[in-house]
Formats: C-alpha cells, sequence, structure tokens
C-alpha cells in the first residue's frame, strides 16, 4: 500500500540535504513545491523517471506517487501547502488562476521546470527570500505565499506543453493566456470572439489549436473549467450559485450538468 503523508497545516517550508533518499514511494493530502538547490539524480514521479539537476523544481499534488533516486548529494527546499489557500480573497485572482492551471495540468506533474538563466535567478531569488522568511511564519506567512504565486508565474511561462516543441510559436503560448485568461468568461471562449482577438479567421484557429497541442480547443475549454469547479465543489467554501455567478454560467443547474457530464465521462 502506497503510504500517505498528511499535513495539517495550510502552509510547511522546510530544507534538507540527502545523499539517499529517506522516504517511501508516497503521496499527500497537499501540494509540494520541491526546489533543488543543487545536487542531481532521478525523480520518479507516477513511476516515470525524470533527471533532475540544480535549480530545478518540481510541483507535485496530491494525486501524485514519488520518490527521488539521488547519485549526487542533493539539497531539497520543499513547500508544502494546502488547497486553502487557492481560495482566497486577500491576494491576486490572477497568480491563483495561473496556479490553479499549473495545478490542473497533468504535464506540469510529470516533468520538472528547467528554466533559462534569467528565471533561474529570479527563482533562485525568490527561493532564498522564502527561506529567509520561514523563521517566523506567523508573522510572513502571507509574505511566502506571495513569493508561491511569484514561482507560479514563472512557471506557467516555462509551462512544458509550450516549450516541448520548438516549432511552436508564440502564438500557442499566447492563446493559452489568453485562454486561461478568460476561462471565467464564455463569450470571449467563442471562436468568434478568439479569432477576432488573434486576427486570424474563425475556421482556422481550431484546426490550428489541435494541430499544435493535440487536443481541440472545446475539450480543453471544458476541461480545464470543470477542474475549476470540482476544486471550489471540494472545497466546500462555495455554493453553486457563487460558481455559477463566477464563471457567467446561466443559474445553478448550468453547474450541475457539468459536473454530471464530467461524472460520465470518467
Amino acid at each position: 500500500m502506497i503510504k500517505r503523508y498528511i499535513q495539517f497545516q495550510p502552509l510547511v517550508v522546510s530544507e534538507f540535504e540527502a545523499t539517499a533518499w529517506p522516504h517511501p514511494v508516497h503521496r499527500h493530502n497537499h501540494y509540494e513545491l520541491i526546489y533543488v538547490k543543487s545536487g542531481s539524480g532521478i525523480h520518479f514521479i507516477n513511476h516515470l523517471p525524470v533527471a533532475y539537476q540544480s535549480g530545478n523544481l518540481f510541483l507535485i499534488g496530491p494525486d501524485d506517487e514519488h520518490y527521488f533516486e539521488i547519485d549526487e548529494k542533493t539539497h531539497f527546499v520543499y513547500i508544502k501547502f494546502t488547497d486553502i489557500y487557492i481560495h482566497q480573497s486577500e491576494v491576486s485572482p490572477l497568480g491563483i488562476r495561473q496556479l490553479e492551471y499549473l495545478i490542473k495540468s497533468r504535464e506540469t506533474h510529470l516533468s520538472g521546470f528547467n528554466f533559462p538563466e534569467e528565471d533561474q535567478q529570479i527563482a533562485s531569488q525568490t527561493i532564498a527570500l522564502i527561506l529567509a522568511l520561514k523563521h517566523n511564519m506567523l508573522q510572513n506567512e502571507l509574505l511566502i505565499w506571495a513569493q508561491i504565486l511569484t514561482l507560479s508565474h514563472i512557471m506557467q511561462r516555462n509551462m512544458p506543453e509550450i516549450k516541448s516543441n520548438s516549432q511552436r510559436t508564440k502564438d500557442i503560448q499566447a492563446l493559452f493566456c489568453y485562454l486561461h485568461k478568460h476561462i471565467y468568461q464564455p463569450k470571449q471562449l467563442k471562436a468568434s470572439a478568439m479569432a477576432a482577438h488573434f486576427k486570424l479567421s474563425e475556421d482556422y484557429i481550431g484546426p490550428y489549436f489541435k494541430r499544435n497541442t493535440g487536443f481541440t480547443l472545446r475539450s480543453y475549454i471544458n476541461d480545464y473549467r470543470k477542474h475549476l469547479i470540482e476544486q471550489r465543489m471540494a472545497s466546500g467554501r462555495f455554493g453553486l450559485k457563487q460558481i455559477a455567478a463566477e464563471f457567467e454560467l446561466t443559474d445553478e443547474s448550468h453547474v450541475s450538468k457539468l459536473l454530471r457530464k464530467d461524472a460520465k465521462s470518467k
């Protein structure tokens, strides 16, 4: 049976060095940002091996199984947070939505972020700031959360699904950014609105997205929106009426219909 670690605190920051991984294959009830300050080896995520080195950053979700095989003594920085932070009015909605997208995307969980030099410097300095703030968690908790959102912004612009194909242009990145920004505005997600925004033919934008990503524009939009709605429902802090208003859906029955469709498809 896979071991499951339970975290009760909303936010935990720690760092340690290891020459051998001290934990069994495990899951958890929280999310983990794992930064490799130094060292190298293999990170096994859901049975898939991913080579890691200094400067890599991983995002692991509650449903992910993982462990490390360490080749070179490794200095890990762990930032662990529960979903209580995902829906807080005190923090930037844009930053939260970027983090929601990263959490939803399986691509982010099954690989590590290897940043270009400029983003690596920003990530390294942000991690250093988090470590400085962790000595007084009670006072600095919201400041640490703000740094997590900074890291989420850097990760999003380095998404594997955007960078994995060198032939993909900035147009695809712009399309993803547009979808994430307007997922709460259905009228802006219509092919006609998107075509007008990008100055493309309405008949061209769908096939272009499918050709460069491997999935249809409509299925991507539906899957992403359903995931966000499910997260809100699971948190217990949102009613159907609130969710319908946030996503500009017709009414509560529209939300229920989307969730039923999602359940049938599983």
